[in-house]
């Protein structure tokens, strides 16, 4: 756009053309007869395309040259983001193709994508449910070897002490006689005899097994309360040794292993010897292996009975 001052002339200038001198037709002034004359006929001169600019109706190119520019910016923004759609188009397409690949990937470990079927257009999405109520924890099989009202199952020794043979870490035993009395001080000795009598027991099971020259009888003191059952472990004395079954008589007149523990309303004990009738020393360490592997047994028989009632409960209707 000018800005005061002489106008650019209407027409380009042609080879050999003087430009127009200041005071003649062409320089700051419109002909004298419309556009031009030709011919000596007149023609209207066209009309502005750019209204508003100063001097006359001359074309403004200064302006002709700026919208020239902004279409040039704009053509240049319209590519620019063309490039970006494109190449966010592309990005999709690459990221639907990882998704896809990781979804069959996911089918063939876990055994398939469950299928989710989808609501008539419309209708309302369901919505998960859960219950409010927490489910009960499952029983404790403490609770069935501890509890006179639920330790309901049978006992016998046959069924705590099974079968001819029993391996415990890798050693094999053999084993020989086995008993089952309610005169539980009679199978007792020493102190142990009268703490099982005070404490109510209610029976006592007994079994022997032999491991090469070793032999170690295994009592349980089935007791009405776990209180009954930590009294009676604490006192001295020991399970009286069962010969019988290929098994002699052992643990007479001699030093023999005396261990006692408990668990639940279960106390059990254990006397180890050697079948030759020798003295146990600190230094017989297949005495104390024989011991801990058959007391260690008799827990897991115990307990293992806990846990048989208490699957029993929760697979129970109602419980």
């Amino acid at each position: 756009m000018s800005f005061g001052g002489p106008q650019w002339p209407h027409e380009p200038q042609q080879p050999g053309q003087q430009p127009p001198q200041p005071g003649q037709q062409g320089y700051g002034q419109p002909p004298a007869q419309g556009y031009g004359q030709q011919g000596g006929q007149g023609h209207r001169q066209p009309p502005n395309p750019f209204p508003g600019a100063q001097g006359g109706d001359a074309p403004d190119w200064s302006a002709l040259a700026e919208a020239s520019a902004a279409r040039g910016r704009r053509r240049r923004r319209l590519m620019i983001g063309g490039g970006i759609l494109a190449t966010l188009a592309v990005g999709a397409i690459v990221a639907t193709a990882v998704v896809t690949t990781n979804k069959k990937n996911d089918e063939a470990k876990n055994g398939g994508v469950p299928t989710v079927s989808v609501p008539p257009t419309g209708s309302a999405t369901p919505e998960p449910t859960f219950s409010s109520v927490a489910p009960p924890p499952p029983p404790n099989p403490k609770d069935y070897i501890t509890d006179p009202k639920k330790d309901t199952a049978p006992i016998s020794a046959e069924g705590l002490f099974p079968g001819r043979k029993l391996t415990m870490n890798g050693r094999p035993y053999s084993k020989g006689a086995t008993s089952s009395t309610t005169n539980c001080a009679a199978v007792a000795q020493g102190a142990l005899a009268a703490a099982l009598k005070d404490n109510g027991c209610l029976r006592v099971l007994r079994a022997t097994y032999v491991q090469g020259g070793v032999a170690v009888t295994v009592g349980v003191a089935v007791l009405p309360s776990e209180a009954a059952a930590l009294k009676v472990k604490q006192a001295k004395g020991g399970i009286a040794p069962l010969a019988g079954a290929g098994v002699k008589e052992f643990c007479r007149a001699t030093v023999c292993l005396r261990r006692s523990n408990a668990v639940g309303r279960y106390a059990y004990f254990t006397q180890a010897g050697f079948t030759n009738g020798r003295k146990v020393t600190t230094a017989d360490q297949p005495i104390f292996r024989a011991s801990t592997d058959l007391g260690t047994f008799a827990f897991n028989q115990i307990y293992a009975r806990g846990r048989a009632q208490a699957s029993a409960a929760a697979a129970a209707p109602g419980e």
